[in-house]
């Protein structure tokens, strides 16, 4: 079976299931599916960074620093992210790749459609040996090199908007890991009455007490 021929699920603007389609047949009439995006590091914390082989029926030629592809009939995120990234990186035994977030694409200009799109992260510290057919060139880049590559290399436009979402959505973790120790230390003096907004006293008979801020009179 050729790889027009396999079935994908249709999906709509909630990313429910309405329906399925050769592969073929959703790159033509520009069908809503799904897809997987796998950032792979290796050992060395460096990023699997590929050129796209000119046959590829979206984007060819240009680079990607991720694996994955289109899901399955039936096939769940998860199933299909490791599936594709075994299969990109032509290797068996990888970790399950680490779910972080969706969203949903549109080509716009493009023209081939709009695609909910799962973004994950994997360690492959295996031997890699992409498949020919779809990888024309490949290396382990450190991730401070790829973003200078950014502006320089031509890039699929999809996983470009999928890597500045992950930046922020590291950014934003980051910030959560930072204000959740504060956040729980104010829960905690809330529950022993002790916490006080700036400009409010806590002092019996300060502001925000009861008979407090008053002249006598």
């Amino acid at each position: 079976m050729s790889s027009a021929d396999e079935i994908l699920d249709v999906v709509d603007e909630r990313d429910r299931v309405v329906g399925q389609a050769p592969r073929g047949e959703v790159y033509a009439r520009a069908l809503r599916h799904r897809c997987v995006f796998v950032l792979a590091r290796d050992a060395e914390d460096r990023i699997f960074v590929h050129r796209r082989t000119p046959v590829k029926a979206i984007f060819p030629s240009r680079y990607d620093m991720f694996v994955g592809g289109v899901v399955g009939a039936g096939e769940s995120y998860d199933e299909a992210a490791l599936r594709e990234a075994e299969e990109e990186l032509g290797v068996r035994g990888l970790p399950r790749p680490v779910p972080l977030f969706r969203f949903f694409y549109d080509s716009g200009e493009y023209g081939h459609g709009s695609w909910w799109s799962a973004v994950y992260e994997v360690r492959c510290e295996l031997p890699v040996s992409p498949q020919v057919e779809e990888v024309a060139w490949h290396t382990f880049l450190p991730e401070p090199e790829v973003v200078a590559r950014l502006a320089d290399w031509d890039w699929v436009p999809d996983g470009v908007a999928a890597y500045e979402r992950l930046r922020d959505w590291r950014e934003w973790r980051e910030r959560e890991r930072r204000e959740r120790p504060e956040r729980r230390e104010r829960r905690e003096l809330c529950v022993r009455g002790e916490f006080a907004e700036p400009g409010e006293s806590r002092e019996p008979g300060g502001r925000g007490e009861p008979g407090g801020g008053g002249s006598a009179g």
